[in-house]
């Protein structure tokens, strides 16, 4: 009987989602050059959610480090904080996981090496609360969409026009008097967390 409750339990535990382990960080299903997406608590997420028609307002590019998923992100700095810690900064610990459809055959031994070496070129970068498109400062989809199109070519999302998004809504014009005053550049380019997590190339892997 103790050996069938073992059994039990073993087998139970190999069918649960393996989406946690060693320490509670997800891990087994989510691999370097995955991108995660949630819903920022951040005084801003409201404005980028109204302005892009999207639930998602924050995300990261994951890059494993000494064995621990990292999420590589542009916060106060561009900077890499464990995925777990990540996860719960999110609104109600909500989150996806998306990766290339053709990640198999595309981010190889060498793609990855080349992600890296690319991710690393915007460490410590402060973050860019006007959203220009200059590598000065970084804010969070541009930190992404610019480290898969630099190392591999490969554009995820389309990038717009700061015109195109929703710039009427009374939070998104009370944000934007606040960053540009009278200023605003409406032609500046801009990729959007919307854009990327629609993106056709992008997959769900993972999701809670």
């Amino acid at each position: 009987m103790k050996f069938a409750r073992s059994l039990l339990a073993l087998t139970l535990f190999l069918l649960l989602p393996t989406s946690f382990a060693h320490g509670g960080e997800p891990a087994p299903l989510v691999q370097d050059g995955d991108i995660i997406f949630h819903t920022s608590r951040s005084s801003q997420s409201i404005a980028v959610q109204r302005a892009t028609g999207s639930r998602y307002s924050h995300m990261g590019i994951i890059l494993f480090r000494n064995g621990s998923p990292m999420v590589y992100e542009a916060v106060r700095t561009v900077r890499s904080t464990p995925l777990q810690k990540w996860i719960a900064r999110g609104e109600g610990g909500h989150y996806v996981v998306k990766r290339l459809v053709n990640a198999e055959q595309t981010l190889n031994a060498e793609a990855l090496a080349r992600l890296r070496r690319t991710a690393g070129t915007f460490e410590g970068k402060p973050y860019d609360l006007t959203f220009e498109w200059s590598d000065d400062r970084i804010y969070r989809s541009e930190l992404v969409w610019k480290i898969y199109e630099r190392a591999l070519d490969i554009h995820i999302g389309a990038l717009q026009r700061l015109r195109d998004f929703r710039l009427d809504d009374p939070a998104v014009r009370s944000k934007m008097k606040e960053r540009y005053g009278n200023a605003v550049p409406l032609n500046e380019p801009v990729i959007s967390p919307a854009s990327m997590f629609n993106a056709s190339n992008l997959t769900v892997v993972l999701q809670q």
